[in-house]
């Protein structure tokens, strides 16, 4: 049998009918490695940032990779290699980022509950800018800053009201939201900004959502802010880049987002058009970078008959797969050796923890035995860096897939280290 890629995932295929990341067999993996086990593809991740690259040719633009995404030190070094700067939500992640050799010149700090101690933190990196979510944050942020001694570099992140079309939880850029400054406020927020001694203003920024498959709120959301952009100049207060975060989709189950650089050239026309050509554009992809450069391989453990279901008993659980628990996700499954000769079984796939939302797919058609693998695609986003030890289960090792070489990210957590820091009274 020929080898044949998989719908979306270029760097996933079958070669003789045994699946592989790259040039390496992932049965030989799960075998050396054990499962639950993650592999990326860093070509795959080196492609989907090279279509963003190859749409900001001869712009001034940088790429900032939302690693809420996923941040395991060995991802972030490929991006980082790669000249990317990083969108960052917590301290822990900045933390991360040095440890990865990211720069803090080129790091944004977003999210809606920055403490004091993390700004602080922030300043004594010297990062790149704070994303600003409310009035009561500038007032802190001044304070912090004014301590410091120093001036903290700011844009406002403004909430257009522009609706992305996609699973509520990851919309972020309605009225109903928590993120962001209302857009009828804004003016109003940086003129107050301005006049504050700790902070300087250098850009302003908008994220709608996550996970959107049209270009439409993307060109709607651009041109509520553009209109911003030329009432807040038009006040004296100029702004130095413009930000229009992340959120594109993937291919999960036939989804059709647009690719990245043909989504910024409808983006750049626009820009063009209403004279803003020459800003400086950041972007804060993170989805779309990892997600289809990732899979989960998991051991079948049971096949379950039953009256009214099928269930396929896998090792791999919601606590390393949350998406599909909290989001109702799909995520295609597929078996690592292909069968063309067996019938398949219409089942659950669930795993073993102890709630009945622990499931990976519904009615599924799984052509596989007890002691068999299956590996689970689009895993790279959203997965391990939202994975748990419930059920005190430890977190699955992850390996990177770099041509036919194999590099350890993270070795399986032990049983010992889940409470290595616990104490008994």
């Amino acid at each position: 049998m020929t080898s044949a890629n998989l719908p979306g995932h270029p760097f996933v295929h079958y070669r003789r009918g045994t699946l592989c990341v790259e040039g390496v067999e992932l049965g030989a993996l799960a075998r050396e490695h054990g499962t639950p086990l993650f592999v990326y593809s860093k070509a795959a991740m080196l492609a989907a940032l090279g279509a963003y690259q190859r749409g900001f040719t001869g712009r001034k633009a940088q790429v900032c990779y939302a690693m809420k995404a996923n941040s395991t030190l060995g991802v972030l070094q490929v991006f980082a290699q790669a000249g990317c700067g990083f969108d960052i939500v917590s301290g822990g992640e900045l933390a991360r980022v040095i440890a990865a050799g990211g720069d803090a010149r080129k790091v944004i700090f977003s999210g809606v509950g920055k403490t004091r101690a993390e700004m602080r933190q922030a300043l004594q990196a010297g990062i790149g800018c704070f994303n600003v979510e409310s009035e009561a944050e500038l007032d802190v942020l001044n304070a912090v800053a004014v301590e410091h001694g120093s001036t903290a570099p700011i844009s406002i992140r403004v909430n257009p009201n522009v609706d992305p079309k996609t699973h509520p939880y990851i919309s972020t850029g309605l009225k109903g939201n928590k993120f962001g400054v209302a857009h009828e406020r804004t003016l109003e927020t940086y003129q107050r900004a301005a006049r504050l001694p700790g902070l300087r203003i250098v850009g302003i920024d908008c994220h709608i959502g996550s996970q959107i498959t049209d270009s439409a709120p993307y060109l709607d959301a651009l041109d509520r802010m553009l209109d911003l952009v030329t009432a807040i100049e038009a006040h004296g207060i100029p702004l130095e880049h413009i930000d229009l975060g992340g959120g594109l989709g993937i291919d999960y189950n036939g989804d059709t987002p647009p690719a990245a650089d043909a989504l910024w050239a409808q983006l750049l026309a626009k820009l063009d058009a209403r004279g803003f050509g020459e800003r400086k554009l950041m972007i804060e992809p993170g989805r779309s970078l990892v997600g289809n450069a990732g899979v989960c391989v998991t051991e079948v453990l049971y096949l379950k008959p039953g009256e009214h279901k099928n269930f396929c008993v896998v090792d791999a659980a919601m606590n390393d797969l949350p998406r599909p628990a909290m989001y109702q996700a799909f995520h295609r499954i597929v078996p690592l050796q292909e069968h063309t000769e067996r019938s398949a079984l219409l089942c659950d796939v669930v795993g073993p923890v102890c709630e009945s939302g622990d499931w990976i797919g519904r009615d599924r058609q799984i052509s596989a035995q007890a002691g068999e693998h299956l590996a689970v695609l689009s895993a790279g986003a959203y997965c391990v860096s939202m994975s748990s030890n419930y059920n005190s289960r430890p977190r699955a090792a992850e390996l990177l897939v770099d041509g036919d070489a194999v590099h350890v990210l993270r070795p399986r957590e032990s049983v010992a280290q889940l409470f290595a820091g616990e104490m008994l009274r």
